[in-house]
Formats: structure tokens, C-alpha cells, sequence
């Protein structure tokens, strides 16, 4: 993998981890999107349902459709926001957070075996260079009018 791109060797191991995480969730009749919804949602307040899709990256359609889903598995309940009439909070059932727990330690294992099998010494660059990519791009510091010409075909 050293020769391939840095989106390739990120957008291979993303679709790796994701393939992992759904059929690991599939054993419990769940999907990864579930499981990140679950650690999403804020266990003794609730979350506004706005506030899910950035929290997550999910777009609203890709989103309505996994809460209604979660709501027939009895894992959340919508409610009233009281500070908002318009907004909804999505909260845990007793069953969503049990299940929220299963979650968590599903992503603390995923993290502990990963951490087992390299140095802190790459963990902390991996985390450096992730932060600097994710920095140059929330800062529009990768595509710039000044650096492509009109004539460049991406």
C-alpha cells in the first residue's frame, strides 16, 4: 500500500473497519449505523434529532431511516424537546442502552486490538496526520483557486 494515494489507503481501510463493524452488529440484528447512533445519543438528556446527522456525518434521509428503524426495535423514544416545541429528542430505551453498551465496548475492543499491535510512538503520528488532514480540509487548504488553474481536469 505504500505507493497508493492517501484517499485510497483511507477510503480501503474505512470500507474495512465498516465491513467489520456490520457484521459483527448483524450478529446482534444491527447495522454499524445503529451501533454509532446508539454512542451518539446523549444517555441521560437525549439528543435533538438535528443535532444527529453532523454528529454523525449521516445524511437526514440515511437518518430517518435508521431511527425509525431503531424505533420499531424498541431501542429509542422520540420526545417533545421541552426548550424547543418544534424539535424532537431522540433518548435511549432501557433496551438501547444496553445495547449502547454493547457498542462501546465493541469500538473500545476494535481500538485496544488495534493499540496492541502498534507503538504509541505510531498511534500519536497516525493521530497527527489525521488532525492535519482533517485541518487542511476544514481550513479549504487543499483545493485553492490560486494553486489549480481553470484548465486543470481533476
Amino acid at each position: 500500500m505504500k505507493n497508493k494515494s492517501i484517499d485510497y489507503i483511507l477510503r480501503a481501510t474505512w470500507q474495512a473497519i465498516s465491513r467489520m463493524y456490520n457484521e459483527e452488529a448483524a450478529k446482534y440484528g444491527a447495522t454499524m449505523a445503529t451501533g454509532f447512533v446508539l454512542l451518539s445519543i446523549d444517555k441521560e438528556n437525549g439528543t435533538p434529532s438535528t443535532a444527529l446527522g453532523p454528529i454523525m456525518g449521516m445524511e437526514p434521509t440515511s437518518l430517518t431511516r435508521t431511527l425509525k428503524s431503531m424505533e420499531e426495535k424498541g431501542l429509542i423514544v422520540k420526545k417533545k424537546n421541552p426548550d424547543d416545541g418544534r424539535g424532537v429528542l431522540i433518548h435511549l430505551t432501557e433496551f438501547g442502552k444496553e445495547k449502547r453498551e454493547l457498542s462501546k465496548s465493541t469500538v473500545i475492543h476494535f481500538n485496544e486490538t488495534i493499540k496492541k499491535h502498534i507503538s504509541d510512538e505510531q498511534w500519536e503520528n497516525f493521530i497527527i496526520v489525521a488532525e492535519t488532514i482533517n485541518k487542511l480540509i476544514q481550513d479549504k487548504e487543499i483545493f485553492t483557486s490560486s494553486e489549480l488553474s481553470e484548465n486543470e481536469v481533476v
